[in-house]
């Protein structure tokens, strides 16, 4: 017969009288389990061990204890962290190795093969900057020269390399060049440099920009003189 004194009660008797005592063990098991053992001085018919369902309070507070647990170890990561990424750098990074090799105002670079690429025109300074030149374009700006696009479409790169002018020791009518000064490009890119007629700038001394009082003075300089030729002096040699 089933036991009569509790309904949670799964021990059986042949009177019904409750001969058990229950005993909870293996609390914290997925699966906890009560024990029945036998009261003193009843006989027993049997001893059985029955799953239980595991009090829901305590699985909370178990869970609620490990996911602070767990929080408060990673507030200590993030702590070391934000704790590291305060020390100040011992190397440059990246951006500051970049800006060491962009011009001021435009963040023009020196682009790789300008030297390949075909020549415009060259020209002769006169002093006090004494110097000779050669005016390269990239593929886009040379055919731009050639068929007299104007404006200049998007992607157009000049470069001007100058050097001092050097007048032969044995050819008293000739001058050649001689130490490199600068190497100067005009970028096209009309979204870009809407301000500046659509130009950006760079100037070069040694693989290094320029100053930016100089950078200042480029797009005025274009503007007085080939504003009708969207902002640039060279001319197509045929």
């Amino acid at each position: 017969m089933r036991c009569t004194r509790s309904k949670r009660c799964v021990a059986s008797t042949a009177d019904g009288i409750c001969r058990y005592k229950s005993i909870q063990i293996d609390a914290f098991a997925d699966t906890p389990k009560t024990r029945y053992e036998p009261l003193m001085g009843r006989p027993a018919d049997k001893t059985r061990e029955v799953p239980i369902p595991m009090n829901r309070s305590l699985k909370v507070s178990l869970v609620t204890g490990a996911a602070m647990a767990l929080s408060g170890s990673l507030l200590g990561i993030g702590a070391l962290a934000v704790a590291s990424s305060n020390q100040p750098a011992n190397t440059p990074t990246a951006n500051s190795a970049a800006n060491e090799n962009t011009s001021p105002i435009y963040g023009v670079t020196i682009p790789s093969g300008y030297r390949e690429w075909q020549a415009i025109a060259p020209s002769l300074e006169a002093p006090p900057l004494d110097e000779l030149r050669i005016i390269f374009g990239n593929p886009t700006g040379f055919q731009a020269f050639r068929k007299g696009t104007l404006p200049f479409p998007d992607g157009t790169i000049l470069a001007k390399v100058a050097w001092k002018r050097v007048p032969s020791t044995f050819f008293t009518t000739a001058s050649f060049p001689g130490q490199a000064t600068t190497v100067q490009f005009m970028v096209k890119d009309s979204k870009k440099y809407a301000a500046t007629g659509g130009w950006g700038f760079g100037r070069f001394v040694n693989g290094k920009p320029t100053s930016l009082a100089e950078h200042k003075t480029c797009f005025a300089c274009h503007q007085s003189l080939a504003k009708d030729h969207d902002f640039v002096i060279t001319r197509y040699a045929q």
